[in-house]
C-alpha cells in the first residue's frame, strides 16, 4: 500500500514537472504574416523582403526551433529585431496567441527590421 501511494505521489510530481505551461513571448515586436520563401539570409514578411540576423532563432508553435526553410509560407507570426535592423526571432502563433494578440497588440520596439537592399540580399 506505502509503495502504491509513494509511486502515484512521484507520477503526480513528474506529471507536473513535464507539463509546460504557455510560452512567453517578448515584450516588444511585430505581428506579420510570412510570403514566399528565399534563400538564406532572405525573409518575406508582410510582402517585404528583410534579412535574417546571424544566430536568428525560427520557433514553430510547440517552441521547437526550424530551420529557414521549414518556415511555413502564410503562418501567422511574431517576430523581433535586432539593433542593425536584422529579424532576429520568429515565433509562429497559435490560435490563443493570435486571439491574445486581437485584444492587446504588442508594443512597438524603437528600431523596425529595415528592408533588404534593392539590389539584393547579396549585393549583387
Amino acid at each position: 500500500m506505502r509503495k502504491s501511494l509513494l509511486l502515484l505521489v512521484l507520477s503526480l510530481i513528474f506529471a507536473a514537472a513535464h507539463a509546460q505551461p504557455f510560452r512567453t513571448l517578448p515584450a516588444s515586436g511585430f505581428l506579420g504574416t510570412t510570403g514566399d520563401r528565399l534563400p538564406l539570409p532572405g525573409i518575406v514578411i508582410n510582402k517585404t523582403v528583410l534579412t535574417l540576423a546571424p544566430g536568428a532563432i525560427i520557433y514553430d508553435q510547440n517552441n521547437r526551433r526550424l530551420t529557414h526553410s521549414q518556415l511555413p509560407v502564410g503562418a501567422d507570426i511574431f517576430f523581433t529585431g535586432d539593433g542593425f535592423g536584422n529579424v532576429m526571432r520568429v515565433y509562429i502563433l497559435t490560435a490563443d496567441e493570435k486571439a491574445r494578440f486581437k485584444t492587446t497588440p504588442p508594443t512597438k520596439p524603437t528600431t523596425p527590421p529595415t528592408p533588404a537592399p534593392p539590389g539584393g540580399l547579396l549585393g549583387r
